[in-house]
């Protein structure tokens, strides 16, 4: 996290609020009053716009906002060979709202296939103009939670370890395309395994038929077979969060009973972790954190519009330098601002503030962005 690589001590997840003219668009072509190529044209403006913004703020990692996606998730997940998107009897619940009604369903034997997104990384690099190209993607182990064994065809995977295996195997297809493309920073966004930290998402996952003592080994397991073989210089950041959409939530839990293996059995470089709120749990977690790793910490919340203090901050990134060295610690926003293009609940200027917060405190607080 030094000398100009990832992450920096002052990062972001990756999601950007959607500029008025680009949900405009994108609502146009839902009513067919707009092609596919006219919208592209539209989210290239706007992507460029975006990066000069990050660069303005002081960010070193640039993202595409995700503008070019309805979901964190479901973008990624339903162009894989063998994942197919449904529209489904109800959206995804949070605490006080759920998602528009989709599904995945896996229907025929995973693969990697020449996939968009790797397009619109190659555009965000040509567009970085000396900053370092960031792309996110949801972690394997999303095409899992959700649906579990009743979302994969049963003829297709009679056993679920072939799914997993070929679940990891797609992955790194993507992973390996990524690389061939100039990516040297990839985040992948595991909002499962801090799920996991949550007694009643657990009890969900044991009342299908999940076996949950398992579970966590399983998705470092399939995390590290995405990753396998990656070029010595590509940085890969894993974000965890509790569930983001519209200023809600899902889970709630410390990271405590994922800690050990979340940093010794998962072979990433970083953890971009939720502590914006009492949900979150402790900083004690961050005792297991090995030697070379970094945890960036999401202190500034991205779900709500009022300024966080730098005097704040502060106080809580002295209080996590107690569990592991300061060195080893950056600074973020919790999570994206907008995970699904309907965005959080504040504004675009209180974005940008709270991103231009992040590098002025880690200046103070490190010597350096």
């Amino acid at each position: 996290m030094t000398n100009g690589k990832p992450p920096f001590r002052a990062d972001h997840v990756g999601s950007l609020l959607r500029p008025p003219v680009l949900r405009e668009a994108r609502a146009a072509r839902s009513a067919g009053q707009k092609s596919d190529a006219e919208v592209r044209e539209v989210e290239d403006r706007c992507i460029i716009d975006a990066i000069r913004e990050q660069k303005a703020v002081g960010l070193k990692a640039v993202t595409d906002g995700e503008y070019r996606r309805a979901f964190w998730h479901f973008d990624f997940l339903a162009r894989l060979g063998g994942v197919e998107m449904y529209e489904a009897d109800q959206g995804i619940q949070f605490q006080g709202g759920q998602t528009k009604s989709y599904g995945l369903k896996v229907t025929s034997k995973l693969r990697y296939e020449p996939h968009p997104f790797v397009e619109d990384f190659a555009f965000v690099a040509a567009h970085a103009d000396g900053a370092v190209a960031k792309q996110t993607i949801p972690s394997p182990s999303v095409l899992h939670f959700r649906g579990g064994r009743r979302a994969v065809d049963q003829t297709v995977y009679p056993e679920m370890d072939a799914f997993f295996a070929d679940l990891a195997g797609a992955y790194n297809g993507a992973m390996q395309a990524f690389a061939a493309a100039g990516c040297r920073y990839l985040q992948l966004d595991e909002v499962n395994i801090a799920y996991l930290c949550d007694p009643n998402q657990v009890a969900m996952l044991k009342a299908r038929g999940d076996d949950t003592d398992n579970l966590l080994n399983r998705y470092a397991d399939i995390i590290n077979g995405t990753i396998a073989g990656r070029p010595s210089d590509m940085f890969v950041s894993m974000h965890l969060c509790r569930g983001n959409f519209q200023s809600m939530h899902i889970a709630a839990g410390g990271y405590d009973p994922v800690a050990e293996v979340l940093f010794n059995g998962i072979n990433v470089d970083a953890y971009f972790m939720e502590y914006d709120d009492e949900r979150s749990g402790s900083f004690a977690p961050l005792r297991f954190l090995p030697k070379g790793k970094t945890v960036v910490l999401g202190l500034v919340t991205s779900k709500r519009g009022e300024l966080e203090t730098k005097d704040e901050l502060k106080r809580r990134i002295e209080e996590a330098a107690k569990h592991c060295p300061i060195e080893q610690l950056a600074l973020s926003p919790q999570c994206g601002f907008a995970s699904t293009e309907e965005g959080n609940l504040l504004t675009v200027e209180q974005q940008w503030a709270k991103l231009r917060l992040c590098v002025d405190v880690a200046r103070e607080v490190w010597g350096e962005v």
